[in-house]
């Protein structure tokens, strides 16, 4: 008989296929719960409808399904899942985070405290209430310092201010970006925390009964100073010396523990300067965009079969490849209308160009960070080392254009047009 894994997703994740996909790989019966009438991805996988945000309504029908037709596994596949998914397994007896570990990975104020209290070194920060239109108590931060959502990913929202004016307008900016939230709270309220300059990093990692198996780290060769956060190019393996390295992991190692998170996939990121190891970011999922593609160059898995593995107790023979692998995170430099994307055949030519992806499709609208939620494409590089990997990626960088339209105003002010 066939094990059985649920995923718990919303119903546009782009996480959704890649794990299907591996579930298939696997030989995994897959059952996707999800909001909506197609919550059925594929044939290979049954769709549950549950309403996500209803927390106590979705575990009654999920605890029910379970107990008629038990799990061996349930995965939260993106952010917004993983708190219920956790409740699901601890109804029903399965191995999972606690509710409160996912809880503090999601909420950038609760991870602050907690990581605060176990004595590893962040960024001094606050949480304020903001009223749209409304001045804040700007004296409690110097400058500079960023303004983050409590809930978000991908840097939406996520604002550097060097100036009481243009904190107040980064306040005003990501309040309008989390009023569709609907977390009460997390719709009202910002964190304010130091900026901390330095080299990013950022690492994919296993966790089992507690020990983190770091299955690659990445450098980020652009610096990200802001004002806002978007991210370029992730290379592996990162360019660190061996001193660095542990320092690093080390670091996501014991912020793991003070979560309380023990099993399951990690991603985080890290910034290294004079003052040490600092922790940015760490969420209990797996990267964002089409990123985990290169889990598999290093790995000869994908990261999501490395993720079902885990969750079921599956041990996978373990692969080692030498060389290197970066992606290209292509960039929505303006808001507007996606008319076309130029010179993505001649990029393709590139010596060490391995595939590129354009995610986005002509006629869509487009918004850059900090509103935007999306990237206009990847494109991915294996080669010898990292260098040549980084040279490959931005001599495809300089090819590739995208054409986009601006929005017009219609004289009702109430629609956008394009031209």
């Amino acid at each position: 008989m066939k094990r059985r894994v649920l995923l718990v997703s919303p119903p546009e994740s782009y996480r959704i296929q890649p794990y299907v996909r591996a579930a298939h790989s696997l030989g995994l019966e897959i059952n996707l719960a999800s909001q909506g009438e197609w919550a059925v991805s594929s044939p290979y996988s049954a769709g549950i409808d549950v309403p996500l945000h209803d927390h106590e309504a979705a575990l009654a029908v999920l605890v029910e399904l379970a107990t008629n037709q038990p799990f061996d596994a349930v995965i939260g596949t993106d952010d917004s899942t993983l708190e219920l998914a956790a409740k699901l397994a601890e109804q029903t007896g399965l191995q999972q985070n606690l509710p409160s570990a996912v809880r503090i990975a999601r909420r950038k104020d609760l991870s602050r405290n907690c990581l605060q209290q176990a004595g590893v070194q962040v960024p001094e920060f606050t949480v304020i209430k903001v009223t749209a239109n409304k001045p804040v108590d700007d004296s409690c931060i110097g400058f500079p310092c960023v303004v983050k959502p409590l809930a978000l990913s991908g840097s939406r929202g996520v604002i550097r201010a060097d100036s009481r004016t243009s904190l107040q307008q980064g306040l005003q900016r990501s309040l309008r970006i989390v009023s569709e939230e609907y977390d009460i709270y997390e719709k009202s309220h910002l964190l304010i925390e130091q900026f901390i300059p330095g080299r990013e990093f950022a690492i994919e990692g296993m966790l089992s009964e507690g020990h983190l198996d770091v299955l690659a780290m990445f450098d980020k060769p652009d610096p990200l100073d802001g004002p806002y956060f978007e991210e370029t190019f992730y290379i592996s393996p990162a360019r660190i010396t061996e001193n660095e390295r542990k320092l690093v992991v080390e670091t996501v190692q014991k912020s793991c523990a003070a979560y309380g998170l023990i099993t399951g996939p990690v991603h985080a990121e890290c910034r290294l300067n004079e003052r040490g190891a600092w922790l940015i970011e760490l969420a209990a999922r797996t990267i964002g965009g089409l990123c985990s593609r290169l889990l598999s160059f290093g790995t000869g898995y994908s990261l999501e079969e490395l993720v079902l593995a885990n969750a079921i107790g599956l041990a996978l023979p373990k692969q080692v490849n030498s060389g290197a692998a970066g992606v290209l995170m292509l960039p929505i430099k303006e808001a507007g209308v996606l008319r076309r994307v130029e010179g993505v055949l001649n990029a393709e030519k590139i010596p060490y160009i391995d595939d590129i992806e354009i995610s986005l499709r002509e006629g869509y609208k487009v918004y850059p960070l900090p509103e935007g939620a999306s990237y206009l494409g990847f494109v991915f590089s294996t080669a010898p080392d990292a260098d040549t990997v980084e040279d490959a990626l931005r001599d495809a960088d300089r090819q590739i254009n995208s054409v986009i339209a601006p929005f017009w105003p219609v004289l009702d002010g109430k629609k956008e047009a394009s031209a």
